[in-house]
C-alpha cells in the first residue's frame, strides 16, 4: 500500500502545475497526498477493520473533503448524495484505490471478489470494474510469486484483456496533453510503465514522465512494484512524512495485518 500512497504524492504536484523532466525531484513542498491515499486506506480499514466498503469510503473522503486536487466530478457527486448508490463510472479510481485487496486476500477467487465489491459501491461499469480487479489480482500474482513479472503481461491479456501499449506511445499520449482518465487507459499504461522497469524507482519515474493523470498512474504502477521490489527507505520515510496520524494509524495496521498472516 505505501507504494500506491509514493506514487500519489509524488505524481501529486505535476498533475495541474508542473511538468516532469527527465532526473525530476522526487519530493518538493508542493507534494501532498490526495484523493488517491484517501480512497487507498478506506479499502484497507474496510478489510482489516469489518467495515463496507461503501461506509469506509464515506467516513475517510468526509474526513478529508478537499484533498490537494479535489474529488472526481463523478464521485464527489457520489460522495454528497443522501444515499449514495453506484453509478455507471469506468474512471480510475477503482484501480488506483485497490491494492489493499491484492495484499489482504490470499485466493484468486477471492481477490477477483473483493476487488469487485470494492469497485461496484461507486463504480459498476463493467470497465471500472474489470480494471480493479486487473490491479488487485496482479498484485496478488506478484506477491505470491503465482504468476511472476515476466510473464505478467501475457497473463493480463489472456485473464482481463488488455494489450499494453509499448512504453513509447504511454509516453507519447502524455505529450499531447490527453489527461487518461479511464480504466481502460490508465490500466494498460500503469502496467507498462511497471513491466518496463527494473526497479521500483524506475517505476515511479516511468509513470510519472508519462504525463496526464499522474498521480493515478504512478500509485498504480508502483502499487504494482511494491509486490516486485523493495522501497529504498529514505523514500518511504519522506512519503510517510507527509501523512497525518489516522493515515498512518491504518498503514500501522495494514503491516500488522500482514505479518500476522505471514507469522500464522
Amino acid at each position: 500500500m505505501i507504494g500506491a500512497i509514493i506514487g500519489d504524492i509524488v505524481g501529486s504536484r505535476f498533475e495541474f502545475d508542473e511538468t516532469p523532466s527527465e532526473g525530476f525531484k522526487l519530493f518538493t513542498d508542493t507534494c501532498d497526498y490526495t484523493d488517491d491515499t484517501i480512497c487507498t486506506i478506506a479499502i484497507a480499514d474496510a478489510i482489516i477493520n469489518h467495515r463496507e466498503y461503501k461506509d469506509s469510503l464515506l467516513d475517510w473522503c468526509h474526513r478529508y473533503p478537499n484533498p490537494k486536487g479535489g474529488y472526481g466530478g463523478m464521485f464527489q457527486h457520489w460522495l454528497h448524495e443522501k444515499n449514495p448508490l453506484p453509478q455507471s463510472s469506468y474512471g480510475n479510481g477503482s484501480a488506483m484505490r485497490v491494492s489493499p485487496v491484492g495484499w489482504l486476500f490470499d485466493t484468486y477467487e477471492e481477490v477477483m471478489l473483493q476487488a469487485k465489491l470494492s469497485a461496484q459501491v461507486s463504480h459498476c461499469h463493467r470497465e471500472g470494474i474489470k480494471g480493479a480487479q486487473c490491479i488487485a489480482t496482479c498484485i496478488y500474482w506478484l506477491r505470491t510469486c503465482r504468476v511472476p513479472k515476466d510473464d505478467l503481461e501475457i497473463a493480463v491479456k489472456r485473464n482481463f484483456g488488455y494489450s499494453l501499449p509499448p512504453l513509447k506511445d504511454v509516453f507519447r499520449i502524455g505529450d499531447l496533453g490527453h489527461f487518461d482518465s479511464t480504466c481502460q487507459e490508465t490500466v494498460p499504461a500503469a502496467l507498462r510503465c511497471f513491466i518496463d522497469a527494473n526497479n521500483f524507482e524506475e517505476t515511479l519515474r516511468n509513470a510519472i514522465m508519462a504525463k496526464g493523470d499522474t498521480d493515478t498512474k504512478a500509485a498504480i504502477a508502483c502499487s504494482l512494484a511494491e509486490a516486485c521490489y523493495e522501497i529504498p527507505e529514505n523514500i518511504i520515510d519522506r512519503a510517510y512524512s507527509y501523512l497525518p496520524h489516522d493515515i498512518l494509524t491504518v498503514m500501522e495496521q495494514f503491516y500488522e495485518y500482514i505479518q500476522k498472516s505471514v507469522n500464522d
